[in-house]
């Protein structure tokens, strides 16, 4: 059988998403709906299409081939009605100046792993590897499974960065081909957490909790945002619980702090989705320090100063 999967991008020469140089297979969809997300094309989990005026060249060609009259020129300019849009991609295959890209397509797991494979010898000269990212790749659990398996049955180390509100089974049907767990936590209180996801944390403490204890080596990495976790008593209680599952798990457990920016906001504005967290204010140098201190004074053991 043929496993498919919809990703949305595949990056080589990968330096932040696990060890070595790396590279990352970047999963459509995802469990939860974090108003600051950096990777909104990886939110929703069919193909989509960006959509950048300011690159249009009023060429019309996009408008000619639309089948649902989604694309026009206007006296004011470009207008894309993505509200009509059907997401048949034709008017990105007219698009020459990149004004219209597809975000999103379906590849199967022997040509991810086939890519990823082509940098081998950087993961061997590095201790790098393949991860998994999105999106939530665990959503797409045998698309997620097939490409781990054939990357450890190439001997190459494998990694999955999750938000863990996925079932157990998820999780547990990959720990055999997984060498490392890079989890999110956002929030130790289950209503802020919802406030700011959409989802409680129940299931998320939960499934970590039974991954530490199953031993497999984990860093729990901390977005720190503005309005959601950036106070020292934020940061301490989820340092708090870190520091308990270290503890008592068999396997190696780790804690970043990774500050909030707003990179992300053209993508927002390219999807047609609001930028929530437009007004927010990255953490300063400072201000991580002092998250930091907070987080160590519990015992939980960091990886880095700050973010």
């Amino acid at each position: 059988m043929v496993i498919t999967g919809t990703i949305f991008d595949i990056q080589r020469f990968s330096i932040h998403d696990g060890p070595g140089i790396r590279t990352t297979i970047f999963f459509k969809g995802c469990s939860l709906r974090c108003f600051w997300c950096h990777n909104p094309e990886g939110i929703h989990s069919k193909p989509q299409i960006q959509f950048y005026p300011e690159r249009c060249i009023a060429c019309g060609e996009c408008v000619g081939v639309c089948p649902e009259g989604a694309q026009e020129l206007t006296a004011n300019g470009r207008a894309y009605h993505r509200e009509a849009c059907v997401t048949c991609g034709q008017c990105v295959k007219r698009c020459d100046a990149e004004g219209l890209l597809m975000v999103g397509r379906e590849i199967t797991a022997a040509e991810a792993t086939a890519e990823a494979l082509r940098d081998r010898t950087f993961y061997e000269t590095s201790g790098g590897g393949v991860t998994l990212s999105g999106g939530e790749p665990l959503i797409q659990p045998a698309f997620a499974r097939a490409v781990l398996t054939a990357c450890k049955a190439a001997d190459i180390h494998t990694a999955i960065e999750t938000c863990a509100q996925v079932s157990w089974q998820a999780l547990e049907d990959v720990l055999p081909v997984t060498d490392l767990f890079m989890i999110d936590l956002k929030q130790m209180d289950p209503e802020r957490h919802r406030a700011a996801t959409g989802s409680s944390n129940q299931r998320i403490l939960e499934n970590v909790t039974r991954l530490a204890e199953a031993g497999k080596p984990i860093i729990f990495r901390v977005p720190v945002v503005p309005t959601v976790n950036d106070t020292p008593a934020d940061i301490a209680a989820i340092a708090h619980f870190v520091a308990g599952l270290a503890g008592r798990a068999p396997g190696e457990i780790r804690l970043e702090l990774l500050p909030f920016h707003r990179l992300a906001a053209d993508k927002y504005r390219s999807l047609g989705l609001e930028y929530r967290a437009a007004d927010l204010t990255a953490p300063s140098k400072d201000d991580m320090t002092s998250l930091w201190e907070a987080a160590r004074a519990t015992g939980a053991p960091l990886t880095q100063r700050a973010g």
